[in-house]
């Protein structure tokens, strides 16, 4: 296990078995997890023999900026990370009046295949580790010069397909002895793996759980996620209402509007009726351009329109802010790795 990855017990054992005295893993470990340190070199209270020792035998695998692209709608950044072996993931940062958001990635690539997605183009490569996944919060905060208040796991990836580092990331991110974000700060989201959501239920974790819906029918779902040809809408919401049960956290459900498949006036009266008796969001997306797929948004009026449908019902809904769109860095435009031939 990498030093990033370590809790502060695992990294005082690690430190021990060195021969060295167990206050060392407690100034690595405020390097790595407040200090948002990257090197050995950065952590001057440590001996310069040790720092050689610990770069020679155990080197830090925090992600490293590559790039970072500013929006000149929005302010947005979209970054991008490199890890140890070469691996590439984005991460997002977005700026509101309530605090700083970062989305991340909790893996390279994505096995989901959701057909509106830029994520899912090209599989799964590999999980990222938990550390790798603070490590993306780590360097936002450090490249911003502000602390950033509020994690998204919505980035490339389906968290509770990587579910052991997800929580081992969750715990380490509010841990008090790092960073402390408090857990009602974190929201995580998936496109409805039900075992995975049954079994988040039993962390106890107040984080906030986001449900990527999309379609009001299982019919419709199958053709744009293929995870509902394993999981119907019975099952995910009920697991959904059992999070809800356990936690008391209001539930979120995303809804991506692509003009002509999911957006009649079918499709509101449906989703209203399957979602009325859950204490819930709907955050509304008109769909974001991916150059691979065909996909297009309703227009503006014709959102509006679909949300004062669902609210007639007793629905609250908001129309996600576009933020990051000329950037690639929209909800659905995240990818594994840039295109070299517009990049790189």
């Amino acid at each position: 296990m990498n030093y990033i990855d370590m809790t502060l017990p695992e990294m005082t054992e690690a430190v021990a078995r060195m021969g060295e005295k167990a206050f060392r893993a407690k100034q690595i470990y405020e390097w790595i997890n407040l200090k948002n340190a990257v090197s050995w070199d950065e952590m001057t209270n440590l001996s310069k023999a040790l720092r050689q020792r610990l770069e020679r035998e155990e080197p830090l695998h925090s992600p490293r900026k590559r790039e970072v692209l500013i929006s000149k709608i929005d302010g947005t950044r979209k970054y991008l990370f490199e890890m140890y072996d070469g691996s590439l993931v984005e991460s997002v940062l977005m700026k509101y009046r309530h605090g700083n958001t970062v989305c991340i990635s909790s893996q390279v690539g994505c096995r989901m295949g959701c057909a509106f997605c830029a994520s899912t183009i090209g599989g799964l490569t590999r999980n990222l580790t938990a550390g790798e996944m603070l490590g993306q919060v780590y360097a936002v905060e450090s490249d911003l010069g502000e602390r950033i208040s509020n994690v998204v796991v919505m980035g490339t990836g389906e968290p509770l397909d990587n579910y052991d580092n997800l929580v081992r990331f969750i715990r380490m991110l509010t841990d008090e002895d790092g960073h402390h974000i408090s857990e009602r700060n974190v929201t995580v989201s998936t496109c409805g793996i039900v075992p995975g959501i049954k079994k988040l239920k039993e962390e106890k974790l107040m984080i906030n759980l986001a449900l990527s819906l999309h379609a009001p029918n299982d019919e419709l779902r199958r053709t744009i996620m293929p995870i509902a040809k394993s999981y119907p809408l019975r099952e995910v919401l009920g697991a959904m209402d059992e999070y809800y049960q356990s936690t008391g956290r209001r539930l979120t459900f995303e809804y991506s509007l692509i003009e002509g498949v999911n957006d009649s006036d079918k499709c509101a009266a449906q989703l209203a009726e399957k979602i009325k008796k859950f204490n819930c969001l709907v955050n509304l997306i008109p769909v974001n351009p991916v150059r691979e797929r065909k996909f297009t948004p309703p227009d503006r009026l014709a959102a509006f329109a679909f949300q004062k449908k669902l609210e007639k019902n007793g629905i609250n809904v908001t129309i996600r802010r576009e933020m990051g769109r000329d950037i690639d860095g929209a909800c659905g435009q995240l990818r594994k790795r840039y295109l070299e031939t517009d990049n790189l």
